[in-house]
């Protein structure tokens, strides 16, 4: 949609909550965007499909395709990976929250909200990805080698299968490579911002990383009481 010469960023409402659909679409419209709204989740992949938005608001407990099912096909799709995602969880479900950074949702809200919250986020993440600057496509430390344009890491020659949020961690750690990096620097980075219920996220992840890294998995070094690098 073009407005006075502006062209709008479209942004895809996944909410099965009639009210809280209807609500946060006209909040976003208010604000200068152009929504779409969707009660089922099925429907929302054949709207992708013929028109990707920049961001999508998506609930988790929806009809037709639930909301983590959604966000893991995106995110496992080289079309789609690059899409914003908040995600709208239920208060109390933290392990949805967790699955969902950990599958590559960018932030979260957790009901109930205000629409003047929701709308700070959305503005914070669209923020990030439009400050975001030009990726270096091969980083090596040591014996590993990360290729961003493959999405491929290397261990002495043999690929590693990593989750998207590992491949993320790892590539912000070889991207500062040598440098001492806060846990709440890469919540930042790495998830969004403002994760400081969930900060052991970033040890669960380490852990998890160095396994699969095997003896290489060394290289990343933990700083007591303030964080990690990563270097030879």
């Amino acid at each position: 949609m073009v407005l006075g010469g502006i062209n709008l960023l479209k942004i895809y409402v996944v909410e099965d909550d009639d009210n809280i659909r209807e609500m946060v679409t006209y909040a976003l419209e208010t604000s200068g965007f152009e929504t779409k709204g969707f009660a089922d989740g099925s429907e929302v992949i054949f709207a992708i499909e013929k028109e990707i938005p920049k961001l999508i608001l998506l609930d988790i407990m929806l009809p037709g395709s639930d909301g983590i099912s959604i966000l893991k096909n995106l995110k496992q799709s080289n079309r789609y990976r690059n899409i914003p995602i908040i995600m709208l969880t239920a208060k109390g479900r933290e392990i949805d929250r967790i699955k969902g950074l950990d599958l590559g949702a960018d932030d979260y809200i957790t009901k109930p909200f205000s629409v003047m919250e929701a709308i700070a986020r959305v503005k914070a993440v669209l923020r990030r990805y439009q400050n975001n600057i030009e990726p270096k496509n091969e980083i090596i430390v040591g014996n590993i080698e990360l290729n961003n344009k493959k999405h491929e890491v290397l261990v002495s020659n043999e690929e590693v299968i990593l989750t998207y949020k590992e491949y993320e961690l790892l590539y912000y750690l070889m991207l500062n490579k040598g440098i001492v990096l806060s846990r709440d620097k890469i919540l930042e980075k790495v998830w969004g911002y403002d994760y400081g219920g969930v900060s052991r996220t970033v040890d669960m992840h380490i852990k998890s990383l160095r396994q699969k890294l095997g003896d290489s998995g060394a290289y990343i070094i933990t700083i007591r009481n303030v964080g990690y690098k990563i270097g030879e």
